[in-house]
């Protein structure tokens, strides 16, 4: 894939930077310090309250399912990752287990969800459940991402035929999305700045990190956003969101099958990848 990145300057002057983007099979020997580091990302300040070395060695072993994005050849790092794991033949393995309790103490405030999520998670539960986690750099294109979710769908179609059990009835979707706070940085700013009306305050309205959050949540039966367990420990990176008035949050999402491939679709069609002039 191969993408237009045009630099902010002056229209007679403009500059635009061809990129590169490869796709991988996750690579064991390779990819585990940058995958266990977006799941760092990916879980912000509630990452330790996770093995993530025992998850990304798990999402590794599956190393014919998901996909890593690369741009300097399959020796390099990851900038991006997207890839599932069956809940139910995963659920004791330790890092699992941590996430799906932690799903399940999330989702308590919304009871309906809080429920389904307990049938299907449910030892012995007739229904396949896999858990879909993603996560990339901040500057990594949402282009990527329609094409990580295709070639997903392709894989788990292949193991299927193979015996292999990725026949799932429902996904749970893992991000983050953020509210507005008072910034800081407005606080300590000298310029003069417009009166507030009285009880005027920032919008409690959720934005997305990632534009493919937007369609994935329209797709979803249920969805809830949270506050992390371990905000007072949060690290200097968080702190510096909230200084700039943006206040990280948990996001979960639950797509059945039946609407899957439809969220996979209008992904495509949304962030389609332009045509090359």
């Amino acid at each position: 894939m191969v993408l237009d990145r045009r630099q902010d300057s002056k229209s007679d002057n403009e500059e635009t930077v061809n990129v590169d983007f490869d796709f991988f099979d996750p690579k064991p020997d390779i990819d585990f310090e940058a995958i266990r580091h977006l799941l760092r990302q990916l879980f912000d300040a509630d990452n330790t309250m996770f093995d993530l070395s025992a998850l990304a060695d798990l999402i590794l072993s599956q190393n014919t399912l998901g996909s890593t994005v690369k741009t300097d050849g399959v020796e390099s790092d990851p900038f991006a990752f997207l890839t599932v794991v069956n809940a139910n033949l995963h659920r004791e393995d330790p890092g699992i287990r941590q996430i799906i309790d932690y799903i399940l103490s999330k989702t308590k405030s919304n009871g309906a969800f809080n429920k389904k999520l307990k049938e299907l998670l449910a030892e012995g539960a007739e229904n396949n459940t896999g858990i879909i986690f993603s996560e990339r750099l901040i500057n990594m294109p949402t282009e990527v991402v329609p094409p990580m979710y295709r070639l997903l769908s392709d894989e788990m179609q292949r193991a299927v035929d193979n015996g292999e059990k990725y026949q799932f009835d429902y996904y749970i979707i893992i991000s983050k999305s953020f509210t507005e706070t008072q910034s800081k940085i407005d606080e300590e700013d000298e310029r003069p700045k417009k009166k507030k009306k009285k009880g005027d305050t920032k919008s409690s309205e959720t934005f997305f990190f990632h534009a493919e959050d937007e369609v994935i949540q329209r797709k979803s039966e249920h969805f809830i956003t949270y506050r992390f367990s371990k905000e007072a420990q949060a690290a200097d990176s968080r702190r510096t969101f909230q200084d700039y008035g943006i206040n990280p949050q948990g996001q979960l999402m639950l797509v059945s099958s039946s609407n899957f491939k439809q969220m996979i679709d209008e992904m495509l069609t949304l962030f389609a990848v332009p045509s090359q002039q």
